[in-house]
């Protein structure tokens, strides 16, 4: 019996001695510093420089009836919704070849654009459309307006272009800018 009671006494002395433990704890606050981002690249290139887009002209129905580029795909990659607009960097294109003086050839009338595929959560902006195409100029026009903020907002666009029998051979080149910006 006395060894129940020294056992208890134990035993009741360990329990008080583990109820007696002190706790400390330590609270720190983390900022998350966001800012407004947003990046439009092409897919193929993964870069802001897409791959050059090259457009032959080899019959007399090419030049009559123009020529379609394949899908080139963009993706924006933003934290607000965004809107994309489009415009060349020139009115004219540049001419690379041997008639002289250099033809002067408008881009307007001669380079269209289509939004074949659209999965921004935007809609196209007029007058571009999925399925009919719409002359480019040097003055920036809306293509895409409300798109969804996201991580891999992508669209597709299509060149057509149809120069008609005016212009001799030669190489004619313009630079088609897109432009994503935050709402």
């Amino acid at each position: 019996m006395k060894k129940i009671v020294l056992f208890a006494a134990i035993l009741s002395c360990i329990t008080v001695a583990v109820k007696a433990q002190v706790a400390s704890t330590a609270t720190q606050t983390v900022n998350l510093n966001l800012s407004n981002a947003i990046e439009l690249t092409f897919t193929g290139s993964t870069t802001a420089t897409g791959a050059a887009v090259n457009l032959a002209f080899n019959t007399v129905n090419d030049y009559a009836n123009g020529v379609s580029s394949s899908n080139q795909e963009l993706k924006v990659r933003s934290n607000k919704k965004f809107g994309v607009t489009v415009k060349t960097n020139a009115a004219n294109f540049s001419y690379t070849g041997t008639t002289t003086p250099a033809p002067v050839m408008p881009v307007s009338g001669v380079l269209d654009l289509r939004v074949p595929a659209n999965a921004t959560g935007g809609t196209i902006a007029s007058p571009f459309s999925a399925s009919s195409y719409a002359d480019l100029s040097a003055t920036a026009q809306n293509l895409l307006s409300n798109c969804n903020n996201g991580g891999n907002q992508t669209f597709s666009i299509q060149y057509n272009a149809t120069p008609g029998f005016a212009y001799p051979a030669g190489t004619y080149t313009v630079d088609v800018v897109y432009t994503a910006t935050q709402l």
